[in-house]
């Protein structure tokens, strides 16, 4: 969608709400608020639309039924307070739908759902049915089993990752500001708010700002950065304040509302999106300048010969970066050789793949079927 013009026509929207505005001030949830938004959204579907809601407070909610002033800084009191929060999150949008004669869905996900392919496609099944079906999915992050290194890291990515994995026509992401400021709002009152940009704008995540409310994880630079990867898919993304009066049904109908982010980049097929939305990567392959070259000009695979180093452990059918030789991330992909097998052959020609392992899988390092560029 390169314009607002065509937001009445999206069929399939992701709406993702944060913390701060789900939560008051870490008092648990905010009723009035949510039964707002969720009027909102049953207005949607009726109109024939396909509705995913992404939502945060899970922990806030948690911490206000544990009487906690304070975001603990420990990961199983996190765990804790994400699995007291949760049942009452839920409930609360259950009951609120339940008043338009809606039904909701719970799923939790994790990053390892959304890494290992046939879980990613289990997942984008159980969604698409769910929503053929006119069920409201409700999809938040399983906080009580993921551990740091596995955790999408906020909302805002998990909302663009689901966008990829449904092929939404638009993510709406709904915060505390009115959307995304050429400076920071709230330490310069001279600030404009930006009604449209171009997602490739360079200038984008140097106006973004993190996080000040201590209850989310995610700032503007996330959610710029969010609306990145969901370009990937085409999906359009607008970041708005939620406390605006039918801030949902005015962005759809096409109205002026927040910081329209435009997706100006190259739409990736599903294999290739699932690829870029890989935060775990196992390894690392740094190239010579004719391969970066061979990669970005061309549209080859990556052949031995143009690897100059092998970094960390992997297995074949991992994905690894791919890294030029100033460590500038160019494309990552689906290894077909082993870390300790890719440092053997790396620096040489595929005919001699044999000869230095004793046998051959595939005479690319990755196959360019298997690898995206960044």
């Amino acid at each position: 969608m390169k314009s607002r013009k065509a937001f009445p026509q999206a069929r399939r929207i992701i709406v993702k709400i944060g913390s701060s505005l789900l939560t008051r001030g870490g008092q648990g949830l905010d009723t009035a608020a949510l039964r707002q938004w969720t009027d909102q959204i049953a207005t949607l579907w009726d109109q024939g639309r396909e509705v995913l809601l992404v939502s945060s407070g899970a922990v806030a909610e948690g911490m206000a039924r544990l009487n906690w002033r304070t975001r603990p800084q420990h990961l199983n009191k996190l765990q804790a307070a994400a699995a007291v929060g949760q049942s009452g999150l839920i409930q609360a949008y259950e009951s609120n739908f339940h008043r338009h004669d809606k039904r909701t869905a719970q799923i939790l996900l994790t990053h390892e759902d959304l890494t290992h392919r046939q879980r990613y496609l289990n997942a984008r099944s159980t969604l698409s049915t769910l929503l053929q079906f006119g069920v409201i999915p409700i999809v938040n992050e399983n906080d009580t089993v993921v551990i740091d290194e596995i955790r999408f890291g906020d909302n805002d990515t998990l909302g663009a990752l689901v966008a990829n994995l449904i092929e939404a026509d638009l993510l709406i992401i709904l915060t505390d500001q009115a959307g995304l400021f050429d400076r920071d709002p709230r330490l310069d009152n001279s600030a404009k708010l930006i009604t449209e940009a171009s997602i490739s704008d360079p200038r984008l995540e140097k106006m973004a700002s993190g996080s000040r409310s201590g209850l989310g994880r995610g700032g503007m630079t996330t959610k710029v950065r969010a609306a990145q990867l969901a370009a990937r898919s085409g999906t359009a993304t607008v970041i708005a304040g939620g406390s605006q009066p039918r801030v949902l049904n005015r962005i759809v109908a096409g109205e002026p509302v927040g910081t329209f982010l435009i997706p100006d980049v190259e739409q990736l097929d599903a294999r290739k999106r699932w690829l870029v939305g890989q935060f775990q990567v196992k390894g690392k392959l740094i190239l010579d300048e004719g391969a970066v070259r061979a990669l970005r000009q061309q549209g080859k695979s990556l052949l031995p010969i143009g690897v100059r180093k092998v970094l960390g452990v992997f297995q074949r059918g991992d994905v690894v970066a791919c890294l030029d030789e100033h460590g500038n991330e160019i494309a990552r992909g689906l290894v077909n050789y082993s870390a300790e097998e890719a440092r053997k052959i790396k620096g040489t020609p595929s005919s001699h793949i044999s000869q230095m392992l004793g046998y051959v899988d595939e005479p690319e390092l990755i196959h360019r079927d298997n690898l995206v560029l960044l």
